[in-house]
C-alpha cells in the first residue's frame, strides 16, 4: 500500500485491521524502526516478530496479547467438540483420551512444515499445562511463542526443547501460526507492517538487500500457496519503493513482481494489483471530512459549532489554492490545519471564522514532502 506521508496508510491499515477482526480472522501488525527490520544482524528481525505476536488480536480481544485466549479457546473447542461426540456420561478417563487424541489428530497436520514438529510438541506442552492448571509452564510455553529465549540451552532447560525462535527463522512460526488459528476455529491471520521507509533508510546495502529478499519470500509463498491462510499487507511511501538506488524496486526480482504492466495508469484503479496506490482525496471528499470533524468537535468539547457550510467551502477552497496543492496536499495537512481552527475558535469564543481566515499571520501546515526528500542524502559522507 503506497501512499505520501500523511496519506492515510496507517488509518487505512487500521482500519482494514477492524474490518477482518469482525470477520473472523486474527491480525498481528507491527510498524518498522531502526531497531525493528525483517531481517538483521542485531536481531533486528526476531524484534519485529516479538512486537507482531505482542500485538496479536482477535474480535473479543483487539487490544492485543490475545495468544493465551486462542489457545485456552483451542482447547475449550476440542473438548466442546468431543463431548458431543461420546456424550456427557463417558467415563472420564475415556474422554481425556478422546481429548489427547483429538489434539494430537490436529497439531500432526502441522508436522510436516518447516519447525512444524517443535511447534506442535510446543503446543502440546501448553496443552498438559492447562489441564494440570500449572501456570509456571504455561508462561514458559508462552515466553516460547513470543521469541523470549535468547539460547536453546535456555530452552533445553526449561522446556526440553532444542529450537528457538530467531531472526532467521521467525517467518516460519507466522505461518505455522496461520495453520494453527484455521484449527482453531478462524477464518485465517492477516499480517499488517507499516513504516517500510525504515528499511530504505539502512545505511547498509547489503543489509537492505536481505531485507528486500526476504520481502520477495513472503511475495512467493503467498502466491505459489506455501503459506496457507496467510495474507500480508505492507505499507510504505512511494520513494521507499520506487527509488531504484535503495528502494524495494532496487531489488530486480522484487521490481519485475511489482510493477505496474502497460495498461495500468493514474486514471484507472486496480485493487488486485501487488501495489495499490492511495489516491489523494478530492475537494467533495475533503469537504466532507472536515464536516464530520466539525462534529466530533463539537460532540467532545459539548458546545455548539457556528461554522457553516459555507465556512467550510471557505476553508477547503484557501487550502486548494496553496502552490501545489493539486498534487501534494494530504488530508493530514488539512486535518491540522481544520482542528487547529476548531481549537482557537473553540478557545477564543470571542474570534469569528472570518477573522482568523483573514489573519495575515495565520499559516498553514506546510507539507511533509521536504523531509523525505532531504532524506535521500542522511547517509552520504564526505
Amino acid at each position: 500500500m503506497v501512499g505520501r506521508y500523511g496519506s492515510g496508510k496507517s488509518f487505512l491499515l487500521q482500519t482494514i485491521r477492524t474490518h477482518v477482526m469482525d470477520r473472523g480472522f486474527v491480525v498481528i501488525d507491527a510498524d518498522l524502526s531502526p531497531e525493528r527490520r525483517l531481517m538483521g544482524t542485531k536481531g533486528q528481525g526476531l524484534a519485529t516478530y516479538k512486537e507482531l505476536i505482542q500485538n496479536m488480536s482477535t474480535k473479543t480481544k483487539p487490544d492485543g496479547q490475545a495468544l493465551p485466549l486462542i489457545l485456552e479457546k483451542w482447547i475449550s473447542g476440542i473438548k466442546t467438540q468431543v463431548m458431543q461426540e461420546i456424550g456427557e456420561n463417558a467415563d472420564k478417563k475415556e474422554f481425556s483420551k478422546k481429548v489427547k487424541s483429538k489434539i494430537f489428530e490436529n497439531i500432526s497436520r502441522l508436522e510436516g512444515m518447516v519447525h512444524g514438529f517443535d511447534f506442535a510438541k510446543v503446543i502440546n506442552m501448553y496443552y498438559e499445562a492447562y489441564e494440570e492448571s500449572d501456570d509456571e509452564k504455561k508462561s514458559k510455553v508462552l515466553k516460547w511463542f513470543r521469541g523470549e529465549y535468547s539460547t536453546k540451552t535456555e530452552a533445553k532447560n526449561e522446556l526440553g526443547i532444542n529450537i528457538i525462535i530467531t531472526d532467521d527463522n521467525w517467518y516460519e512460526y507466522v505461518k505455522l501460526f496461520a495453520i494453527f488459528l484455521v484449527n482453531a476455529g478462524y477464518k485465517g491471520m492477516l499480517m499488517l507492517i507499516d513504516e517500510l521507509v525504515n528499511l530504505y533508510r539502512i545505511p547498509s546495502s547489503v543489509t537492505r538487500q536481505y531485507n528486500y529478499e526476504k520481502i520477495l519470500m513472503m511475495y512467493n509463498d503467498t502466491l505459489q500457496g506455501k503459506a496457507k491462510y496467510l495474507g500480508i499487507i505492507m505499507g510504505g511511501t512511494p520513494q521507499c519503493v520506487e527509488d531504484t538506488r535503495k528502494g524495494i524496486f532496487s531489488y530486480d526480482a522484487l521490481r519485475s513482481r511489482l510493477t505496474e504492466g502497460k495498461f495500468a495508469s493514474e486514471d484507472t484503479v486496480n485493487l488486485l494489483s501487488p501495489i495499490i496506490r492511495l489516491k489523494r482525496l478530492t475537494p467533495d471528499e475533503m469537504f466532507i471530512l472536515t464536516e464530520k470533524l466539525r462534529d466530533i468537535h463539537s460532540d467532545l468539547h459539548e458546545y455548539k459549532s457556528e461554522l457553516t457550510q459555507d465556512d467550510l467551502m471557505q476553508f477547503i477552497k484557501i487550502e486548494y489554492e496553496r502552490v501545489g496543492a493539486n498534487t501534494n496536499i494530504t488530508p493530514r495537512e488539512v486535518i491540522r490545519d481544520f482542528i487547529e481552527l476548531l481549537d482557537i475558535l473553540y478557545q477564543n469564543p470571542n474570534k469569528t471564522f472570518a477573522d482568523i481566515i483573514g489573519n495575515e499571520k495565520f499559516e498553514f501546515a506546510k507539507g511533509d514532502n521536504t523531509e523525505e526528500e532531504n532524506r535521500e542524502f542522511e547517509d552520504f559522507e564526505v
